[in-house]
């Protein structure tokens, strides 16, 4: 299959796409997708990043406080999706996220409080 026609396949709906990114183990992974949903790019992505934060947790939060920060409205469209990431990002170990959660916040100009997450 090409490359374009794969892109034709993708949701156009920034939620739709969030939600195909997400793996099964309920993380998300840091990429160029991820970055530009959020209206960043990779690199600011990246930047932003708490250096003893695990790329994947990074990027989770970042999912989690942009359907928090911006899709709260669709919250039963969505909530079993947070539901997965919560329950990945608490089964880490490496720890970093409540620098994840103000780093994000710094980066998507939000304001959200960690229990509003469900962390």
């Amino acid at each position: 299959m090409t490359e374009e026609l794969m892109e034709d396949q993708m949701p156009k709906d920034p939620l739709l796409q969030l939600i195909s990114m997400q793996k099964a183990s309920g993380s998300w992974d840091m990429g160029a997708e991820l970055a530009e949903l959020c209206g960043k790019t990779t690199e600011e992505a990246v930047k932003h990043k708490p250096a003893q934060a695990d790329r994947s947790v990074w990027a989770t939060v970042l999912a989690l406080l942009w359907l928090y920060g911006f899709k709260l409205d669709y919250k039963e469209e969505w909530q079993f999706v947070a539901m997965k990431a919560v329950s990945w990002i608490r089964a880490q170990t490496g720890g970093g996220v409540s620098q994840c959660v103000q780093a994000g916040n710094t980066l998507l100009g939000l304001q959200l409080q960690e229990g509003t997450l469900g962390l």
